[in-house]
């Protein structure tokens, strides 16, 4: 998941853990006496899901907890993030080939700080760097129209209910195995701060639904570093946290309202994902843009109709990711692009620039660079990025956090704000996409 937008180190939505919880803490009988009935099905039932009408009262008849799943024997389930790097580490986990996790970045946290990939903003021109403003990248589509939401109403059990998710938790060599609905909530609690709108939640919840529905029914095991287990629990694939560290994170009236506020981002969107012409997407997401998403040849080798750049203005006056400034040695600089010492800085120049506003290849001296090259060789937040020599060090300054493709996760809950739905989101970061409700992993067509 790097950094990212959600809360520590300057976190990030997509990488970290944010509000790390005492691992093996349990929960004593007084902290579970502080939580509603309901809240304490939640927690003790794995999958418990309450849900409730729009006056906020409980609908008795869409409430239900997932019976005990049995193994799936015989069946290989397949195995991104966003929360503000308040909550701890960065790293740039993106898979090598292409093959990366939804989320590039940080996240947006729950605990306020963790945030997916990808900051990237108008950069003011540093000493021989000034990035162009590339063509392309669209007006913020989705804000006035309204998305089509899937029907509502009760829903019953059904196989994708059912299925469950093999999680491999890093940090204590474990396999765990959860229901969809249960994973999925994990997710959002770790890819996304708590103090997001209920509509960016949302969408972050059909999103990450979308990206391991795609994973398990593809038969897709990759980046995982044991047999038996469909993900892991880092921002390789989706930032999970399990339970018992999501109670240790929080207590009280605190822990009941985000517990609900978590439970009803899943309920509300059961079952729902996100397909192009009938099938899955990439579902990819990042912490902050630098006012434009990327497209996804931009950054990886395939060109995909739903990844395409777009305007997300919102990022810039909300995450705390937006702008970043770097300063290290210019013999370090050297180093890490492979250059000799004798290459003159000043010969460092822009070549081209995407359509999302990005540095697509960077030539200095008698080399060049792609723009996701150069990030990930200096460790660098985006590859939207000016530079001022000071000395005998350069000073380089990122716009925006994370990869730049798909859904912003800070551009989510900014749309969030100004009033439109998960659905509305989603129509705008996913190109041409619908919403649907699936009851079973779907049949890939490829």
């Amino acid at each position: 998941m790097k950094k990212r937008a959600t809360g520590t180190r300057k976190t990030s939505l997509r990488g970290k853990p944010f509000g790390r919880a005492a691992e093996g803490q349990g929960m004593s009988g007084m902290a579970l006496a502080s939580v509603s009935v309901l809240t304490a099905a939640a927690i003790l039932i794995p999958g418990f899901i309450v849900a409730k009408s729009q006056d906020g009262r409980t609908n008795a008849r869409q409430e239900q907890a997932l019976i005990p799943v049995p193994e799936l024997s015989g069946q290989e389930l397949p195995g991104g993030s966003a929360t503000a790097r308040q909550t701890g580490q960065a790293a740039a986990d993106e898979a090598a080939g292409g093959a990366a996790g939804p989320a590039d970045g940080g996240q947006a946290s729950g605990s306020g700080a963790e945030s997916a990939d990808g900051t990237a903003g108008p950069a003011d021109g540093g000493e021989g760097s000034g990035i162009g403003a590339g063509a392309g990248g669209g007006s913020p589509a989705g804000t006035e129209e309204s998305a089509p939401a899937p029907s509502t109403g009760p829903k019953k059990l059904t196989a994708l209910d059912l299925t469950q998710v093999r999680v491999y938790v890093t940090k204590e060599k474990r396999i765990e195995k959860v229901p969809m609905e249960t994973y999925i909530r994990g997710v959002i609690a770790g890819e996304m701060p708590i103090s997001f709108e209920p509509e960016a939640l949302k969408a972050q919840a059909i999103a990450a639904r979308t990206y391991i529905v795609r994973r398990l029914a593809s038969g897709d095991v990759s980046g995982v570093p044991v047999k038996g287990a469909d993900v892991t629990d880092t921002t390789a694939h989706q930032v999970y946290i399990p339970m018992k560290q999501l109670l240790a994170r929080w207590s009280g009236k605190e822990r009941e309202a985000n517990l609900t506020k978590l439970n009803e981002a899943v309920q509300g969107t059961r079952g729902e994902i996100v397909t192009y012409q009938g099938s899955p997407i990439q579902a990819l997401f990042f912490s902050t843009s630098n006012g434009y998403t990327e497209n996804s040849e931009d950054y990886w080798d395939a060109s995909l109709p739903y990844l395409r750049s777009v305007a997300s203005p919102w990022d810039k006056s909300l995450s705390p990711e937006y702008k970043e400034t770097t300063t290290m040695p210019l013999a370090s600089f050297y180093r890490k692009l492979g250059l000799s010492g004798s290459t003159p800085v000043r010969s460092l120049r822009v070549l081209d620039t995407t359509d999302g506003r990005r540095i697509r290849e960077l030539a200095a001296g008698d080399a060049t660079f792609t723009g996701r090259e150069a990030r990930e060789k200096l460790g660098l937040a985006s590859s939207q990025f000016t530079w001022k020599i000071s000395g005998k060090n350069i000073e380089i300054t990122t716009y925006g956090y994370g990869h730049g493709v798909g859904m912003s996760q800070w551009g989510a809950d900014g749309m969030a704000k100004k009033g439109s739905n998960a659905y509305q989101i989603l129509s705008h970061y996913y190109t041409g996409t619908a919403v649907v409700r699936e009851n079973d992993l779907p049949r890939m067509s490829s």
